[in-house]
């Protein structure tokens, strides 16, 4: 199996958790998966709209390679593919809920924020 190239050496556990998310998708394809279970590809892309069918491939091969999903495919005709949580995957879920809570309280400051002002 391929390993993903890492930033590391890691300061310390948060420098590490966040390499493993980075991006914009990887945590919004966590939550897809928490809320709805086990997802074929093209039920993860409409369920995710703006992410292109090459970055949502590059991400789930990325958090595949770093066991907080698996892929399954299934002996069918049609083929058939799905993706679920790992158990580190559930983990990472449950640890970036205090996060998603953080954003929710602060959405409309956020997003009412204009460049160039603090």
């Amino acid at each position: 199996m391929m390993t993903t190239t890492r930033s590391g050496p890691y300061i310390c556990g948060l420098d590490a958790a966040m390499d493993v998310v980075s991006g914009k998708w990887k945590s919004l394809i966590l939550w897809e998966l928490h809320d709805h279970g086990a997802r074929r590809f093209g039920e993860l892309r409409r369920g995710l709209p703006g992410v292109s069918e090459k970055m949502l491939i590059q991400q789930l091969r990325e958090m595949e390679q770093d066991g907080l999903i698996n892929r399954e495919a299934f002996r069918e005709v049609p083929p058939r593919v799905e993706y679920s949580l790992t158990e580190h995957g559930r983990a990472l879920n449950e640890a970036l809920r205090p996060l998603g809570a953080w954003g929710t309280q602060r959405r409309d400051r956020l997003t009412r924020r204009q460049p160039g002002t603090a």
